[in-house]
């Protein structure tokens, strides 16, 4: 129960297409429909970031929410930074959206403030992670073991207000745990483990601000994202 239902693979192509389309249209994307999954630097215990949000200062000035998890549990990043600041960026905030929906789980609370940080107000992306948060609360779970995410990609809107953030990402060694008991569900390893994740990440307006989730799509059973 880790995760989540997804769109079908079918319809993952034309919803790329989609995602990078509206990324140039100025439109209100906010109001579209899609889930997510996924993100690219290792991170375990508190998850701070790095990148300047507007892609221009040396110092990040934005004040953000700290993310601290337990000792059993980490999310791993293996990327290169991007040499544009603006992609690196939105690759950093693309992440911490991320694990703002784990550490909502972990602290069994979808009114978190963390993700909500992250992501438009109102956006399908802050739908999106208050929905799983919520179902890991009522089905009494958090998670545990090590979610890895790899090959990660950035993708900007030609007037640099929008980017699609793409992620490969690993959960054969990413657990559900009930909370009163403790016991972990450990699954056989299968291609369920691998999935696809595109995150459309809006530009702050100001550099006290993160690059926010708005939609995402993402593509489950992503063979091509076994290592």
């Amino acid at each position: 129960m880790k995760r989540r239902s997804m769109p079908a693979a079918a319809a993952f192509a034309a919803a790329t297409a989609l995602l990078l389309t509206a990324c140039g249209s100025g439109g209100d994307s906010s109001k579209a429909d899609a889930e997510i999954k996924g993100a690219g630097s290792e991170a375990s215990g508190s998850a701070s970031a790095s990148a300047s949000p507007s892609g221009s200062a040396a110092v990040d000035a934005v004040d953000r929410p700290t993310m601290s998890f337990p000792s059993d549990f980490s999310m791993v990043f293996d990327r290169t930074t991007p040499s544009d600041p603006d992609k690196a960026a939105a690759l950093t905030d693309a992440e911490n959206f991320l694990r703002a929906v784990n550490y909502g789980i972990v602290q069994q609370d979808a009114e978190a403030a963390a993700y909500k940080f992250y992501t438009e107000p109102l956006s399908a992306a802050q739908k999106y992670a208050k929905s799983q948060i919520q179902q890991n609360i009522d089905d009494g779970y958090t998670v545990t073991g090590v979610q890895r995410y790899s090959r990660a990609t950035v993708d900007m809107a030609d007037a640099g207000d929008r980017a699609v953030v793409s992620f490969c990402d690993d959960d054969s060694k990413f657990y559900s745990k009930e909370i009163k008991s403790k016991k972990v569900h450990i699954s056989e390893p299968s291609s369920r483990d691998y999935n696809l994740f595109e995150i459309v990440m809006i530009a702050p307006k100001d550099a006290q601000r993160p690059w926010t989730a708005d939609r995402v799509q993402v593509q489950e059973e992503a063979t091509q994202c076994k290592a």
